[in-house]
């Protein structure tokens, strides 16, 4: 069967490859706009949405959708809006601990069944120095990243701990996965 994944990351495309598998890539037709829901929810309710965007043009496929939220002191936090948000959100992830969640969904359209998953993983910071912050930033690796920051980049020297699946941190957890898809 067809297996899309319902994505733009390349992270997540990197992480599915890896299981060794054929499978296509498709732009969602969803836009994320926050909703009251908690972290782990919305997160839900994105990757679902993902997948559903996609339904009409991948009969007979397997829909993979997949979002990451941020959460920290009660704040949702995503993707970077600019330079400025960029900084904010990392000086309040400095020498803090946080939660990944990363929600999964796995969308059969031939026969409309859903498989759903959530990994919520708490990683903690060493603080972090204006400088160190203004730096990384300037690189320009936290745009585009929940939280605005790559476990898998430059973004791991800030990291002191990760408690859970680093697979879920970058994007896509592949536990989940290989069960659903009996790898």
């Amino acid at each position: 069967m067809r297996i899309v994944l319902a994505s733009t990351s390349p992270r997540r495309r990197e992480l599915f490859a890896t299981l060794g598998i054929p499978f296509e890539i498709m732009a969602p037709k969803f836009e994320e706009q926050s909703t009251p829901l908690p972290p782990s929810e919305e997160a839900m309710y994105f990757a679902e949405q993902k997948a559903r965007s996609l339904v009409d043009l991948c009969p007979d496929s397997l829909l993979l959708g997949s979002d990451t939220l941020v959460a920290c002191d009660g704040e949702k936090l995503g993707k970077p809006k600019d330079i400025e948000d960029a900084i904010r959100i990392l000086r309040k992830l400095s020498g803090k601990t946080h939660w990944v969640h990363t929600a999964l969904v796995l969308l059969d359209t031939a026969t409309g069944s859903l498989k759903s998953h959530v990994e919520s993983v708490a990683v903690t910071f060493y603080p972090i120095s204006e400088e160190d912050n203004f730096n990384y930033v300037k690189s320009g690796e936290p745009m585009g990243k929940a939280g605005a920051y790559a476990l898998q980049g430059k973004g791991r020297a800030f990291i002191s701990r990760v408690d859970g699946d680093e697979e879920a941190v970058i994007g896509l957890p592949l536990t989940p996965i290989r069960k659903w898809l009996g790898l």
